[in-house]
């Protein structure tokens, strides 16, 4: 049976409905960075995507090539992620001031009224067996299995650490109301909100929202913490 990274790390991928706090460990992924609003007909964010599975399959598949991989097992590939931010609206700490809209009184944040000012690393998740020189192999093999141009990918690692993290069930647009719920609770438990640069708002994309209705999507919504007064 194929490995399911969702169901093998339940604690990273299936959170409750209710914030949690958890430590996150270093992680390869596959990414592309980019701008603008993911919903835009054939716009960068939606070819990122194609880029990054067209990258997950070569990696699936390589076993049936002749570029075997040291330490291989076959696995369900896992789930669409992101890291988000509005540069304009920076640090995204102000989400915890939004309404249903993100819109904020006076201050800096997330605006998803204004998609179009996102600046995004769309990432794909690598199994630990995959090398950098394995994951050059792929780029070479994509790109000439596919005639696209994967020049655009990279090996990205993300050791997130410790964070706050819960299960939004419901529309995108509607996250302001969890990341408040999440914000609560993590002062409530002595942290306080460590975006940076460095540490993004993340989500994990657990439903497919060309099939799933709205109100139904499941996101794994992830905020790095840290102790007040660190």
């Amino acid at each position: 049976m194929a490995f399911d990274f969702k169901k093998e790390y339940k604690e990273f991928y299936l959170p409750k409905d209710k914030p949690d706090i958890v430590k996150v460990p270093s992680m390869n992924y596959i990414a592309v960075r980019g701008e603008g609003d993911p919903n835009q007909e054939d716009g960068d964010y939606k070819k990122a995507i194609g880029l990054l599975y067209g990258i997950a399959f070569t990696i699936k598949m390589s076993k049936k090539g002749d570029h075997q991989i040291d330490g291989y097992f076959d696995f369900v590939v896992p789930p669409l992620e992101g890291f988000w931010w509005q540069a304009e609206r920076y640090p995204l700490d102000a989400i915890l001031q939004s309404d249903r809209a993100g819109r904020c009184e006076g201050m800096d944040g997330i605006d998803y009224a204004h998609k179009e000012d996102f600046h995004w690393i769309s990432v794909i998740r690598l199994p630990d067996f995959v090398t950098k020189n394995d994951f050059r192999w792929a780029i070479e093999e994509a790109t000439k299995k596919k005639k696209l141009d994967f020049s655009k990918v990279e090996f990205l690692t993300v050791e997130e650490g410790l964070c706050v993290q819960c299960m939004h069930i419901g529309s995108y647009d509607d996250e302001p109301i969890t990341v408040a719920m999440m914000h609560e609770f993590m002062e409530r438990q002595g942290y306080e909100l460590d975006i940076t640069d460095k540490r993004l708002h993340h989500e994990i994309y657990l439903s497919d929202a060309r099939k799933v209705a709205p109100e139904k999507l499941k996101t794994v919504i992830r905020h790095p913490i840290k102790h007040k007064g660190d």
